[in-house]
């Protein structure tokens, strides 16, 4: 899962020192709006999931756990990044070697117990854990090992793209990966992750292979040309043919680019791809975020590119991390209070937020580009989110993703105008991305396609969360009847009917799994609502 992923860039904004002469808000106030998360949220019980399964509690709480692994926990609960999937569970285990993984799986199939994988959790569907089970917390099994020699970087599975962009940096860079940092490799690879580079693709053209662990303990090695089949599960397949152990991940070189910007009119858009950008080589990087300012309400488009330079004369300056964190929270969480604050944002990152940019390439002779702002290929995906980060209550925010075919972007974008102005959405981002056509089985993209990442704020009570599943089963018919299909890492409001309408190998694909584990020992809360 985005797919977080969350996928989108906010950079600093005016909107608070105008809402401050204004005299709008209190200071206390305001600070509330900037305030660090002091801890997990908790939202109260799952929704979004149906009915869970009935499980015997009782005999799963006595079951005696195994001695020879680290547990971070021991019954209580779990939950995602939404705060919507309370869940509990079995326990946790700290994963710190493959040993942990094959003595967790023998203890889980001796005592009939399901198991899932996790790393940070961005998946917003119960992807990651499933009601009595065992969760493997794979973030301490992350070592990264650079191979100069071969272009590649051998990493585990909870290593995150921060880690490794660290790692690389300076020299090397990442091929694929999303547009910010905070995701596992082994989370990226088990929702096919795509980002900003729309030549390289997702994140399966740049795996060149990997180990993975099978509900028997075997181990495998594949590839796209080493048991391929096996592969074209793994990759996009939600935890549930085996356990990621190691991969090989292709590396690029730490390009120099010009950074540019655009506005536009969201129906030149494609147009503008396929005659420009597509056939230009040089431009590496590239994204595009709808307008969300009622006035101009998914109308305005401003697209942003990263042409390549050449860069040999060019020092690199080291990685840093993301400043001025409560004033872009700030300005995001103003954007939740209503069309003012909206207009406010909107107009900052179309005429404020490019003059602030954090220009980090340097001439190595001279004291710098006076004519245009240079960066590292790293530094546009080198982004935490912090910022994305709340303390405040009853509230979340989670990520719909759509994948339309390229022809269909225009009427897609003014049928899902129209779902998200009637049903009162509160749409914080709306981003525009490329992917490719993809082969690996449960595909979100079965031709090349335009992705439309949306980022939505709703309250966690009762009536936020029915607004919600009704907004998103709309989107998902609108998706399908434009020939789309939806990203699975997300709430699971979608029916049966819808998840088979919008890929029709589901059945299969669940086939595969059984064949592949007959025990069902993988087995997450998507799985368990809509394989049943």
């Amino acid at each position: 899962m985005q797919k977080f992923s969350q996928k989108f860039k906010t950079g600093v904004s005016v909107a608070a020192v105008v809402v401050v002469l204004l005299g709008v808000y209190s200071y206390r106030k305001l600070q509330a709006l900037a305030a660090d998360p002091t801890g997990e949220k908790d939202c109260g019980p799952a929704v979004g999931g149906g009915e869970q399964a009935k499980i015997d509690l009782e005999r799963i709480k006595a079951i005696a756990p195994l001695k020879d692994v680290t547990w971070s926990q021991l019954g209580g609960s779990i939950n995602d990044a939404s705060c919507l999937n309370k869940t509990e569970i079995y326990g946790a285990v700290e994963v710190r070697s493959v040993e942990d993984i094959a003595k967790t799986l023998a203890f889980a199939r001796d005592n009939k117990l399901s198991v899932t994988t996790a790393g940070v959790r961005h998946s917003m569907g119960g992807h990651a854990f499933r009601k009595g089970g065992i969760v493997l917390d794979m973030r301490g099994f992350n070592k990264i090992v650079l191979n100069e020699s071969s272009r590649s970087v051998t990493v585990q599975p909870g290593a995150t793209w921060h880690d490794i962009q660290n790692v690389l940096h300076p020299r090397f860079a990442v091929r694929a990966m999303q547009s910010t940092d905070i995701f596992t490799v082994g989370g990226s690879i088990s929702v096919n992750a795509h980002g900003m580079d729309h030549q390289a693709g997702a994140l399966a053209k740049s795996i060149k292979s990997m180990k993975v662990m099978l509900a028997d303990g075997s181990l495998r090695t594949v590839s796209s040309t080493e048991n391929a089949d096996l592969f074209n599960l793994v990759v996009g397949g939600y935890g549930l043919f085996g356990v990621i152990v190691e991969a090989e991940l292709d590396i690029a070189d730490n390009l120099v680019y010009q950074t540019g910007r655009r506005v536009m009119d969201y129906k030149e858009f494609p147009a503008l791809f396929a005659g420009e950008i597509e056939k230009d080589a040089n431009i590496g990087l590239m994204y595009g975020h709808l307008s969300t300012a009622p006035s101009t309400f998914l109308r305005e488009l401003l697209l942003y590119t990263y042409t390549k330079i050449d860069g040999t004369d060019f020092k690199r300056q080291p990685l840093g991390e993301v400043s001025g964190t409560k004033l872009r929270r700030l300005t995001i969480n103003l954007s939740k209070q209503g069309p003012l604050f909206q207009e406010i944002k909107w107009l900052s990152e179309k005429h404020i937020e490019h003059r602030m940019e954090n220009c980090t390439v340097t001439r190595a002779q001279a004291i710098g580009s006076a004519e245009a702002c240079l960066v590292n290929r790293n530094d546009p995906m080198h982004d935490s989110v912090p910022y994305l980060r709340n303390s405040l209550p009853d509230d979340t925010d989670i990520l719909h993703e759509y994948f339309i075919p390229r022809s269909q972007f225009v009427s897609f974008v003014d049928g899902m105008r129209k779902v998200l102005t009637d049903n009162k959405t509160n749409l914080l981002n709306a981003s525009v991305r490329v992917v490719h056509q993809e082969n690996n089985f449960l595909t979100y993209s079965p031709e090349p396609a335009f992705s439309l990442v949306l980022y939505i704020n709703q309250t966690t009570d009762e009536e936020g969360n029915r607004r919600m599943k009704k907004a998103t089963e709309e989107l998902i018919d609108l998706t399908i009847a434009h020939k789309g299909r939806f990203f699975l890492p997300y709430q699971l409001y979608y029916s049966r009917d819808q998840l088979q309408r919008s890929y029709p190998e589901i059945n299969a694909f669940f086939a595969a799994k059984r064949k592949y584990d007959p025990g069902e020992l993988f087995t997450n809360t998507f799985y368990q609502k809509y394989a049943s």
